[in-house]
């Protein structure tokens, strides 16, 4: 088992960098999930005291820019981290970026999150510029051996890229009434671009992480997380945002939502493999927790539609406040495990993370339907949903900060 686990690793790191690098600069996701827990708690916590009123930010229009610093602030970081540590495994031959260069673009990402509180001060076309251009060149250096690849496999991650770069400048050409587009609208279009990132990220994770628990646990089968079945999820995806941008109004938004939930429940066949039952392994479940609660969260969204209830916003949680912080919270649990050396496991206070951002999920999404305890309901959630990241940080970071356990760089 050993063996396999370090030729596996071995072939992935085959082009790692000369050198001796300080450990936390030796893998593109170490200082990244080092940084990123924490701002996650903080700045949950303190977006929780500013909707309930008890912090006030010099900005105007707050809600749009909670989207985008929980978008765009949290998730390019988690975007980072993904190619950085992905493209040298999806691309043989991909050099890993490690030490300076790996520094310079975590310094990129923590300036821009500076520049997002200090933009009265800095001005929103500095925020613009070094946001923006980060993501760019991310999308940079995903497109090049995309393109390279004779069989062109993974070149819907650049193609994805692509979108959120402009997604993203249509947002700051917006809110600086340079083009006459509602911002507020772009940030919900941003968020199903996002979220067909994060599919095309998702499936190639659980690919990786349970075929090796299923070599781990020595299971003779392979997991295969079927490309037509996202591909599926996907366009319905696309559709629901793109015809929400346009039509925000239109009645099949609500047949859109329920096709989206559907498709999304589809994936769930890939989990049943032929000969074994893999639905009962927790691991397994804190995937399989993503694709339920965002098909919830649609379907949700669609009887908000079809019924009239006008609580598109709150539902939403579902999709940012679930989806989002289940996929942030499994894949730190997964990179830093995996690549990292180690075998997968699970316990009680991992489980315990995954079932409290689910029920702060609720907690938020439902907020309307309790509106006297609304401030109460908005800390308490956000306090709930921040422990995950505290469990996270508790287990993980002495795993971040130490070498590999089967001995390879990285």
């Amino acid at each position: 088992m050993i063996e396999f686990e370090k030729q596996y690793a071995t072939n992935h790191y085959a082009y790692y960098p000369k050198g001796d690098f300080p450990i936390y600069l030796a893998y593109g996701f170490r200082p990244i999930f080092l940084l990123l827990a924490p701002y996650i708690v903080l700045s949950i916590i303190l977006w929780a005291f500013v909707f309930a009123g008890y912090i006030n930010l010099p900005i105007e229009n707050t809600l749009n820019w909670h989207i985008y610093e929980m978008v765009f602030g949290v998730g390019t970081a988690m975007i980072v981290a993904f190619f950085l540590t992905g493209l040298p495994e999806l691309f043989p031959g991909v050099v890993p970026i490690v030490g300076r260069h790996l520094a310079v673009i975590v310094i990129w990402w923590v300036l821009g999150r500076v520049s997002f509180w200090f933009m009265d001060y800095l001005t929103i076309y500095f925020t613009a510029i070094i946001n923006i251009s980060l993501t760019a060149y991310i999308g940079y250096l995903a497109a090049i051996p995309a393109f390279k690849d004779r069989n062109k496999k993974h070149v819907s991650l650049a193609y994805s890229m692509v979108s959120i770069v402009i997604i993203q400048i249509l947002f700051f050409l917006s809110v600086a009434n340079i083009i006459e587009i509602d911002s507020f609208k772009i940030l919900l279009l941003s968020i199903s671009l996002i979220l067909v990132l994060i599919l095309l990220a998702l499936r190639r994770v659980s690919m990786e992480s349970i075929n090796e628990l299923l070599e781990q646990e020595k299971i003779d089968e392979t997991f295969l997380a079927k490309s037509f079945r996202y591909n599926l999820v996907i366009f319905c995806l696309l559709l629901y945002g793109f015809v929400e941008f346009f039509f925000p109004e239109n009645s099949t938004l609500a047949y859109i939502c329920f096709a989206v939930g559907s498709a999304i429940l589809g994936v769930l066949n890939d989990f049943k493999l032929k000969d074994n039952f893999i639905l009962n392994r927790p691991f397994v479940l804190y995937i399989v927790s993503i694709i339920v609660l965002t098909s919830i969260g649609f379907f949700f969204l669609g009887f908000n539609y079809l019924l009239e209830l006008h609580l598109t916003n709150h539902f939403r949680h579902f999709i940012t406040t679930g989806s989002f912080g289940l996929v942030f919270y499994v894949i730190l649990i997964i990179v830093s495990t995996i690549h990292t050396g180690r075998e997968i496991f699970t316990n009680l206070a991992l489980t315990l993370g995954l079932i409290l951002i689910i029920l702060a999920t609720f907690m938020r999404a439902f907020i309307p339907y309790f509106l006297e305890y609304s401030m109460e309901l908005y800390i308490l959630s956000s306090i709930i949903w921040a422990i995950p990241f505290i469990i996270y940080m508790k287990i993980f970071f002495p795993f971040l900060l130490d070498k590999r356990e089967d001995g390879i760089k990285g």
